[in-house]
């Protein structure tokens, strides 16, 4: 694999461990060590292929783009790989980039990978900085991911409003600030997409997007957004995998208000599980963190992530039926923002379902209006006795009055 026996060849021997921040990081390779593309430049992967870095106003600070050297309809010029969400400083860099390095040539197309602000929000403006008389330059993006961006344009669906604080509320967040703050999140989404564009070219589950002669294979996944696609090319050994397969974190999987009964992280396994084909050594380019050797290795850690995150819920529902936001601080080992915590609360309601589709757990409605959680053994304990599940207060009560 050209890219990614290349840039192999040149790291250090102790590349990705003697910095590694979190311990399954030293079973990856990071063929670049600590380099990164400074704000507005880039660094080359592989002939014709650019990484570009862009900075986002969160936790996760960075989004990875990049710009693949291509021919279309005989015109020499770049395909550009998701955009950086819409901000003045994203759209300066772009320019710096588009004045300094692409040899003078122009973008000739946008692929998006996914509908998610920091991957699609300056696509409109990219798509219109780049159209000229005689030629579009034209949005590719799966027609669901399309669909769903247009939508959340004009909605606050997943973001903030009302129906997510109900839906946030049910699912036990009940502190009355941060329900504030969620429902006054109104325009979340489109402070980053202020639009999307009008028309635009349809990526499918094995189709091929070709680039400068190369084939780019779209493989579909599911469970972090609803068609999000990543590109595979086997001359170079390349993966672009957009948020399906990231180094150091997991991928956000949640569950939101308008498919309140979803079951996403059975998706998003499942698809993780479809990577595995690809060649072990494929050089993996992420949108956040740096490119990395060690695909199977990276599908086989985030798999064991969840089983174990499934048997932390699983024995706290156990001692007593519990709620997604009580599973927060299962789940997190750390203090969590708004930002961070309307995501972390979608994922752990995330497990619930995957749980409970297994046959895990079971639903139970409380009379507060909070949907909690007890395990399946407890609802035949409690069948057996009625006061067996609950907390310990509520079956000294119940003892003391005769029932």
């Amino acid at each position: 694999m050209q890219a990614a026996s290349q840039l192999a060849a040149s790291a250090k021997p102790t590349d990705g461990q003697h910095k590694a921040a979190l311990p399954h990081e030293a079973a990856l390779h990071y063929p670049l060590d600590e380099q990164l593309p400074a704000p507005g430049g880039v660094i080359e992967l592989a002939p014709g292929v650019l990484w570009v870095r862009m900075s986002l106003p969160f936790a996760l600070n960075h989004i990875n783009l990049w710009l693949l050297r291509d021919q279309v309809d005989g015109l020499d010029g770049w395909t550009l790989v998701d955009c950086g969400i819409s901000d003045d400083a994203t759209r300066s860099h772009w320019e710096q980039i588009f004045a300094h390095h692409l040899q003078g040539l122009p973008v000739l197309r946008v692929v998006v990978t996914h509908m998610h602000p920091d991957h699609i929000g300056l696509a409109h403006w990219l798509c219109q900085r780049w159209s000229t008389a005689q030629r579009d330059c034209r949005l590719w993006i799966s027609h669901t991911d399309w669909s769903v961006a247009r939508f959340a344009v004009r909605s606050t669906t997943g973001f903030g409003g009302e129906a997510t604080a109900r839906f946030f509320a049910l699912h036990g967040l009940t502190d009355p600030e941060m329900l504030d703050q969620v429902r006054k999140r109104t325009s979340y989404y489109s402070s980053m997409v202020p639009q999307v564009p009008d028309s635009y070219r349809r990526l499918l589950h094995g189709h091929s997007l070709h680039v400068n002669g190369l084939a780019w294979r779209c493989i579909v996944g599911y469970g972090h957004a609803p068609e999000h696609m990543s590109l595979h090319c086997e001359a170079l050994g390349l993966l672009i995998s957009g948020d399906m397969v990231l180094p150091r974190i997991s991928t956000n999987v949640s569950v939101i208000e308008a498919e309140p009964e979803g079951n996403p992280l059975r998706l998003f396994l499942d698809s993780l599980e479809a990577l595995r084909a690809l060649p072990a050594d494929t050089l993996v380019l992420p949108s956040h963190g740096k490119p990395f050797v060690g695909l199977h290795t990276r599908i086989q850690q985030l798999s064991e992530h969840h089983e174990a995150r499934f048997d932390d819920v699983l024995q706290a529902c156990a001692q007593q039926p519990g709620s997604a936001a009580e599973m927060l601080p299962v789940l997190f080992k750390r203090e969590l923002d708004l930002h961070q915590t309307t995501f972390a609360l979608g994922e752990a309601i995330a497990h619930m379902h995957a749980l409970a589709e297994r046959g895990q757990l079971l639903a139970q409605p409380g009379a507060d209006g909070v949907l909690r959680w007890r395990t399946a053994l407890q609802r035949h304990q409690a069948q057996r006795n009625p006061t067996a599940g609950r907390p310990q207060v509520e079956r000294l009560q119940a003892k003391k009055s005769g029932r």
